[in-house]
C-alpha cells in the first residue's frame, strides 16, 4: 500500500513539472500560477506545496530539464566539431546556443529569470549543468590562451558566455541596442573570430 502511495506522489510531482514546463514554454515564466496548475493536475493547490517549497522551486525543476536539453544541443556541436580550429568551435557552439534560444525562447529565458543569486543557495544540479556548459567553452580557450592559468581561463570563459548571451538576448528581444535577427550569427562570428592574443 505504501508503495502505491509513493508512486502516486511521484506521478503527481512529475505531472506538475510537465504542466509547468508546458505553461512556461507557451506563455513564459510570469504566467505560472499555482491555482491553474492545480486545476490542470486535478489536485488541491496545497498538494503543489507538498512537493515544492514554492513556484520558484518548481521552476528550477523545469530549468533542470531545459539545461539538459541545452547542454545536449551544444555538446552535439562539440562532438561534431572535433578537429576544427578553436575559434571555429566557439562559433559553432555559440550558434547552437542561439538556435536553442530561438527554438525555445520562453524556456531559455526562464533559465535566467528565475530568482537565484550566485551568493545564495544554488541547487547542486544547477552548478553541475553550468559547469558542463562552461567546460565546452573553456576547452578551446585553453588552446587559444595556453599561458592562462585556471582563474584566467574561468574569467575568459565567463566573459565570452556573457558576451554571446548578451548578443542573443538583445537580438531576440529586438532591443534598439541589438542587431536584426538575421545578423545575429554574423555578429557572434565577428566577435569570436577576434578572440586570441594580439601580437
Amino acid at each position: 500500500m505504501a508503495g502505491k502511495v509513493e508512486a502516486r506522489k511521484a506521478a503527481l510531482r512529475e505531472k506538475l513539472i510537465d504542466l509547468a514546463e508546458a505553461q512556461i514554454e507557451a506563455e513564459g515564466l510570469a504566467s505560472l500560477r499555482a491555482r491553474e496548475l492545480a486545476r490542470q493536475a486535478g489536485c488541491a493547490v496545497g498538494a503543489i506545496y507538498t512537493h515544492f517549497e514554492d513556484l520558484n522551486a518548481l521552476t528550477l525543476e523545469v530549468n533542470g530539464r531545459t539545461f539538459t536539453r541545452l547542454g545536449a544541443a551544444v555538446g552535439a556541436v562539440v562532438q561534431s566539431g572535433q578537429g576544427q580550429k578553436p575559434n571555429a568551435r566557439l562559433i559553432a557552439m555559440s550558434h547552437a546556443y542561439l538556435a536553442f534560444a530561438r527554438q525555445h525562447p520562453k524556456l531559455w529565458r526562464a533559465l535566467f529569470d528565475v530568482e537565484m543569486r550566485s551568493d545564495g543557495p544554488v541547487p547542486e544540479w544547477y552548478g553541475h549543468a553550468m559547469a558542463q556548459l562552461f567546460s565546452y567553452i573553456t576547452a578551446p580557450l585553453a588552446e587559444i590562451f595556453p599561458d592562462f592559468d585556471g582563474a584566467e581561463l574561468d574569467l575568459m570563459t565567463r566573459t565570452l558566455f556573457s558576451s554571446v548571451h548578451g548578443i542573443v538576448l538583445l537580438g531576440l528581444e529586438n532591443r534598439i541596442s541589438g542587431v536584426p535577427g538575421e545578423q545575429l550569427k554574423t555578429m557572434i562570428r565577428l566577435l569570436l573570430e577576434q578572440v586570441g592574443p594580439r601580437n
